[in-house]
């Protein structure tokens, strides 16, 4: 069993300031093989997501604290659109659909959101990142 509580969020967030890539990961699934992906991100300001996408799974976002922008993109690496996640305006989270080009900007630090999506994990191939 794994709570999701204030010292949980404050130890990932420590890694993540502590990382070069500005985030850190807290995997609730079992390993890469499994067929659903649990995890928080922690992201500080600064890190470096690059547009991508996942053509084979939707992906979901809650944010659990902080404010971050996640933006939708077309092939042309224009924005789309884009939505603040905020717990302070009641927007909370956000389902991505499958295939569709994203990134984040991380707004405050000590961002963590809940992400899910289907497994197995697979780095991102070339072909998915613009």
């Amino acid at each position: 069993m794994h709570i999701i509580h204030t010292a949980l969020l404050d130890h990932v967030t420590g890694l993540a300031k502590k990382s070069r890539r500005l985030r850190m990961n807290y995997n609730f699934h079992e390993g890469d093989e499994s067929a659903s992906q649990r995890l928080l991100n922690a992201m500080e300001p600064g890190t470096v997501l690059p547009v991508h996408r996942h053509v084979l799974t939707a992906e979901t976002y809650v944010l659990l604290r902080g404010r971050i922008e996640v933006q939708f993109y077309n092939d042309e690496k224009e924005i789309i659109d884009a939505v603040i996640l905020d717990p302070e305006i009641g927007n909370y989270g956000v389902n991505i659909p499958a295939g569709q080009w994203h990134s984040i900007e991380v707004l405050l630090s000590g961002s963590v959101i809940f992400e899910a999506k289907d497994g197995p994990y697979a780095p991102l191939a070339q072909k998915d990142i613009l």
